[in-house]
């Protein structure tokens, strides 16, 4: 499988330097006001995807911030409920005993952390 997977990952090296072997043909881009870039193709396309990334991953900054402050809020709720393990100890054990706290592996796991 180790194999494959380095195969794999060859296939795709060489097919994107064929790629960029085959393209470095000056192309010229158009900007407002008369402005332009002149380079290669291949950065032209690299240029691009790398611009669609970055618009991409800003774009879900947000909802990841979101989702990591939900996940807060939850596991914070988690360790301030009492649970119903303690609170049955507490009344077996008697009433001068302190309950014992529960430990962190007994929590139930919040996703987005």
């Amino acid at each position: 499988m180790k194999y494959l997977l380095w195969l794999l990952k060859a296939a795709i090296f060489f097919t994107l330097f064929a790629f960029a072997l085959n393209n470095q043909q000056d192309a010229t881009v158009h900007f407002f006001f008369g402005t332009q870039w002149r380079a290669p193709l291949v950065l032209v396309v690299l240029t691009a995807f790398a611009a669609g990334l970055a618009v991409g991953v800003l774009g879900m900054v947000p909802r990841w911030w979101r989702h990591r402050n939900a996940a807060r809020r939850a596991q914070k709720a988690v360790v301030a409920a009492p649970t119903s393990a303690t609170a049955t100890t507490t009344t077996a054990a008697g009433p001068g005993t302190t309950p014992a706290a529960s430990p962190v592996s007994e929590l139930p796991s919040v996703h987005g952390i």
